[in-house]
């Protein structure tokens, strides 16, 4: 008798030897056979755990046991910035329209050399204000006449007479109703011919002046808007 206990006593403790704690969840399963403090689940001599004869797959969640892992809580997803806006595209640049420019002979509008608008000169400015500047004087914020004269004579002399030519053309168009404050006038003398060297072998002198009529111009150039 006293070596059947002995004999028992010593199964116990190789049990006991050969058993290894499995530390995780205890208690929260009935499919293990849990140590005395219920706080490990006992395992045989090749390490697995001892299921009990209610053990199921889905009870099974101790970890170490039966390849269970206790499964990973994953992180809060991070909400993801706002794209930032685009940036608003620039605002174009207003676009300058090109001054209109009206070019009118000198030839017809005076006498060779003079600055006295002739009947058909003022035919002409009659027309052409008619057709292209009243229509346009709502919209126009400058009008400018420029003289110009021929080679012929020196420059200052030229300066003045197309000063004057140009000056007697804005005031008949604003005896037709231009605006005055919206007019100016330049005299550019022989400073910017338009004949080049085409009447450079040209003589004598009444063969010249009529090949150099391009050059005597006056020119009319309506700008900007209101």
């Amino acid at each position: 008798m006293k070596k059947q206990a002995l004999k028992h006593l010593a199964i116990v403790a190789a049990i006991a030897a050969i058993s290894t704690a499995a530390q995780a969840d205890v208690g929260k399963t009935a499919a293990y056979a849990e140590g005395v403090t219920a706080t490990s689940v006992w395992k045989n001599s090749f390490g697995d755990c001892w299921r009990t004869g209610t053990w199921t797959k889905d009870q099974a969640v101790v970890e170490g046991c039966d390849g269970y892992v206790k499964p990973v809580t994953a992180p809060a997803p991070v909400a993801a910035m706002p794209a930032p806006a685009p940036a608003p595209a620039p605002a174009a640049a207003p676009v300058k329209k090109a001054p209109e420019v009206f070019t009118l002979k000198s030839d017809v509008l005076f006498d060779f050399d003079k600055a006295s608008l002739k009947p058909a000169g003022k035919e002409a400015l009659d027309q052409l204000y008619k057709e292209s500047i009243e229509a346009k004087k709502a919209n126009y914020a400058s009008l400018t006449v420029k003289g110009y004269t021929d080679r012929l004579g020196s420059a200052k002399y030229n300066e003045k007479l197309s000063t004057a030519r140009a000056k007697t053309v804005a005031e008949y168009l604003e005896s037709k109703g231009v605006d005055a404050s919206t007019v100016s006038v330049v005299g550019l003398g022989k400073s910017s011919p338009v004949t080049g060297d085409t009447c450079a072998k040209v003589k004598p002198r009444a063969k010249l002046i009529p090949c150099l009529a391009p050059d005597r111009r006056v020119e009319i150039e309506l700008d900007g808007t209101k």
